[in-house]
């Protein structure tokens, strides 16, 4: 699955160009998809094709802005906490509103945990 290329990774995370970010942004795409519980594909003709060999699950879809804006959302905060365990000033661990679950929900599948 590809729905963003490492270029956008990159730009993203304002890294320099190089920076090897490909399995953040594979564990990103793929935390949106189980997130949204349907098959995504990066354009028609794939989506066709998967629908056409029986591979596309219930209800696929074509990717769109607000999950790549998810999935970067995603992608900056496996980047910025590459541990298991991180110190901050305050303690205090905040959702950002308006972050990528709210990017994300509206297409997503099924509401069951």
């Amino acid at each position: 699955m590809t729905l963003l290329t490492i270029d956008q990774a990159i730009a993203h995370l304002r890294e320099d160009p190089g920076t090897d970010v490909s399995l953040y942004l594979s564990a990103a795409e793929q935390a949106a998809v189980d997130f949204l519980n349907r098959q995504v594909y990066e354009d028609a003709d794939t989506m066709a094709a998967a629908v056409l060999a029986g591979t596309a699950g219930d209800d696929p879809m074509v990717v769109n802005d607000a999950i790549k804006a998810g999935i970067l959302l995603i992608l900056g905060h496996l980047w910025r906490n590459r541990e298991a365990v991180v110190a901050t000033p305050s303690a205090v661990a905040v959702e950002i509103p308006m972050g990528a679950r709210a990017l994300l929900f509206p297409y997503r599948r099924g509401l069951g945990v």
